[in-house]
């Protein structure tokens, strides 16, 4: 049951599913969590029967005036009739709708991601990426290419300084690189690797236009053979050739998604 969007329901009491253990194969890892309320839910531990039966137990809870809190295991084969075969044990506790979508947008810190450009490229991959944890800087001159209403994750920065942007930008942080002038690029791409920090800088384009960056680049004071191999261009998972914005965010996302997985692990 979808419901209401949750982040809307300001007094309802609501139940956090926590994966608190897991043994063998299982949907999701420790940590995972969703939100149930009366008639609303957000996030998944995994989906199939173990998310169905969890989701039922949570309504119960809510309904019970006597407990706040259940830790319930589960056998994923012999008793849900799933193939992972592992087992898992879900810590379910009541408490306010805020304190759980605190809980939940918590649970794992967010990536920062710099992103520049907000025409059609820039507005597709910001909308793929709003479920997915990347608390990301949106920076554009250019105040009417921004969406009405902004994904989940991303904020608008309107600016005609995106080279000091990138230098306040924090350590450790992702680039993606896409606006409406090479020029700006170029600058933009400079400037990130100059840092010497980033662990991902992304650049549209084609090889083509990565060999003439390459030969400029080299040329600067600040960027070494050693810095350059930090530019990733063209952008995007290799063997997805598509050029529709919709097909360039998904490719470029999983890539996004590969980087930020390899730095967490």
């Amino acid at each position: 049951m979808a419901g209401p969007p949750i982040d809307t329901i300001a007094s309802d009491a609501a139940v956090l599913i926590k994966v608190i253990e897991t043994k063998g194969s299982a949907p999701r890892e420790v940590g995972t969590c969703m939100i149930i309320t009366a008639g609303s839910q957000s996030g998944t531990i995994g989906g199939g029967r173990l998310e169905f039966e969890a989701v039922g137990q949570a309504r119960k809870l809510l309904g019970d005036p006597s407990t706040t809190t259940l830790t319930q295991k589960y056998a994923l084969g012999p008793l849900l009739e799933q193939c992972c075969g592992g087992s898992v044990v879900l810590e379910l506790a009541k408490m306010p709708v805020k304190a759980a979508l605190d809980a939940l947008t918590s649970k794992t810190p967010a990536t920062n991601l710099y992103m520049f450009g907000a025409g059609h490229v820039g507005r597709a991959v910001a909308t793929t990426l709003a479920p997915l944890g990347f608390n990301t800087l949106w920076t554009d001159s250019r105040a009417d290419e921004f969406p009405e209403a902004m994904p989940v994750g991303a904020v608008k920065n309107i600016c005609d300084d995106a080279v000091a942007v990138v230098q306040g930008a924090k350590p450790g942080s992702m680039f993606l690189v896409f606006t409406h002038s090479h020029q700006l690029d170029y600058e933009i791409t400079t400037a990130v690797l100059a840092r010497g920090d980033a662990i991902y800088c992304g650049l549209i384009g084609s090889a083509t236009k990565r060999a003439r960056f390459e030969k400029r680049l080299l040329c600067e004071p600040d960027i070494t053979p050693t810095k350059l191999e930090m530019l990733t261009c063209p952008i995007g998972v290799p063997g997805i050739g598509g050029k529709e914005p919709e097909v360039i965010a998904a490719s470029v996302v999983v890539q996004l998604l590969q980087v930020k997985e390899t730095c967490t692990t």
